[in-house]
């Protein structure tokens, strides 16, 4: 994009090269295996994107939801489920933990987060609770030095491999009575439950986790009893940002492979690139993705020069990912019988981007937000 700092340009070219060379390759295999790509990710950490949007001073980039974005597309072209397990890492964990940790929780717990040592997860949505994530019933109750917390968190990208959680729980009887938590793997009373098997986004793990009176100290608890309805919602509007940039990845990945298929694959005595029907689904691709990007990173400067849109945040949400599900089933149907197999990367990318229309909120979640803040606006005029 023409407002690209040089920063913003050189962590593309960064992230293309490293996409290319250590997670385009290996995609197909975590894929097929549910593997966690867990090298790569450890090399994420020494090229510095594991705290891209944190404090220098605890090893962060410093940089902003524009950067932030732009590893989330770079690595979305070359294995959507391994830039699922980035963004719960660096904007679902490290984000939050930047934004809302003390100066001595995020002194422990930062460096060895954004150096790679350590792999960082979210618990917030539960087995009942999923879009209603404020109706979440996953207790902690003080007790002297320390909190006990009970319930269950289900869908966690990183659960098994998470060092460190940062968790929201209920600390009273009212709607926004939520009190974050960092916990550790090691607590007595946590552990990870089950392992849940996906369509897609397979090489990102995903778990349900268990706290059976896990203790937690009081010194881990973020802010105070009650500020975590702030720190969520805070948050929402970067992680569906970022997610979108997903979305924009798969769908210029998708573009990409189509244009090379119909340049190679013949049909009738001529390439495909010569039937005018294949023209056209190349040009309306060409033309969504363009629309997609643009729209997007428009809303990333916008973010970070100030202007926080709940509205603009959940837009892209809505409308990048409803776009990338279209553009990879026109992918799969260009390419024919070899777009349903698994011999060529659309179909999954196709069932890599379902779950962007799902997590983060729903399409459905983000029509609600969107029409509410309008509809308020009109109501008060």
């Amino acid at each position: 994009m023409w407002f690209f700092t040089p920063e913003e340009k050189e962590i593309q070219k960064v992230c293309r090269d490293f996409a290319k060379n250590e997670l385009a390759p290996f995609a197909e295999h975590h894929d097929n295996k549910e593997s966690f790509n867990l090298k790569a990710f450890k090399h994420m950490g020494e090229l510095g994107l594991l705290g891209i949007t944190a404090d220098p001073d605890y090893g962060g980039a410093g940089m902003g939801a524009t950067a932030a974005t732009i590893v989330m597309e770079e690595f979305g072209k070359a294995c959507a489920g391994s830039t699922l397990s980035y963004l719960a890492h660096t904007i679902l964990c490290v984000n939050n933990l930047n934004n809302n940790g003390s100066d001595e929780q995020k002194a422990k717990y930062l460096p060895k987060l954004i150096s790679g040592e350590h792999v960082g997860c979210m618990g917030m949505s539960e087995p009942e609770f999923g879009s209603d994530a404020v109706g979440m019933q996953t207790k902690a109750v003080k007790s002297g030095d320390f909190y006990e917390i009970t319930g269950n968190k289900m869908w966690i990208t990183n659960a098994q491999y998470a060092d460190v959680v940062y968790l929201y729980t209920r600390t009273g009887p009212g709607k926004k009575d939520l009190t974050t938590f960092i916990v550790e793997k090691d607590t007595p009373g946590f552990s990870v439950s089950k392992e849940i098997h996906k369509m897609g986004m397979r090489s990102s793990p995903t778990g349900e986790l268990s706290f059976q009176k896990a203790k937690v100290p009081v010194s881990n608890r973020v802010g105070n009893e009650g500020d975590s309805v702030i720190h969520m919602m805070k948050n929402l509007e970067i992680e569906r940002i970022t997610i979108a940039g997903i979305s924009l990845g798969i769908a210029q990945a998708c573009l990409d492979q189509c244009v090379k298929y119909a340049g190679e694959r013949k049909q009738f005595g001529k390439n495909l690139a010569n039937f005018q029907m294949i023209q056209k689904m190349i040009a309306e691709m060409y033309s969504e993705t363009e629309a997609m990007r643009r729209m997007l990173y428009t809303v990333c400067y916008e973010f970070d020069n100030g202007n926080k849109s709940n509205n603009l945040a959940s837009a892209v949400k809505l409308q990048l990912p409803k776009m990338a599900t279209k553009i990879a089933l026109d992918a799969i149907q260009l390419h024919g019988g070899y777009g349903y197999s698994r011999e060529f990367p659309v179909e999954r990318m196709m069932r890599d981007n379902k779950l962007n229309e799902i997590g983060a909120g729903t399409n459905e979640v983000m029509i609600m937000i969107i029409a509410k803040n309008l509809l308020r606006e009109a109501l008060r005029d």
